[in-house]
């Protein structure tokens, strides 16, 4: 099988300030730069099962492969983002390959 996709998920607690659009806009450019797409962007999920906190909103970011979302986040672009907070983000980040671990039958 040739390269498969990646998927960021992010999940943090909304935030919407001047410096919050800083980082969004410096953030999306160097997703761009590296080849990613938004699938969604500061979105609220419909928890089905289980608990999702209604102050939090999920990212989902599609990079060609993994290493090319891995170049995002260790990108010198990325890092300028994120030094335009004046606190660290409190969320969480999951890379995900987009292959089959087990192939359905």
């Amino acid at each position: 099988m040739g390269v498969v996709p990646a998927y960021v998920i992010a999940e943090s607690p909304y935030q919407d300030d001047d410096e919050i659009r800083r980082y969004r806009a410096a953030s999306a450019a160097a997703i761009a730069a590296h080849g990613g797409r938004y699938l969604a962007r500061g979105q609220t999920p419909v928890a089905v099962e289980g608990q999702w906190p209604d102050d939090h909103r999920i990212v989902i970011i599609e990079f060609p492969s993994l290493a090319d979302a891995r170049a995002w986040y260790d990108s010198p672009d990325y890092r300028a983002a994120l030094a335009a907070r004046s606190e660290p983000p409190i969320r969480r980040i999951l890379f995900i390959d987009g292959g089959l671990a087990h192939p359905v039958d």
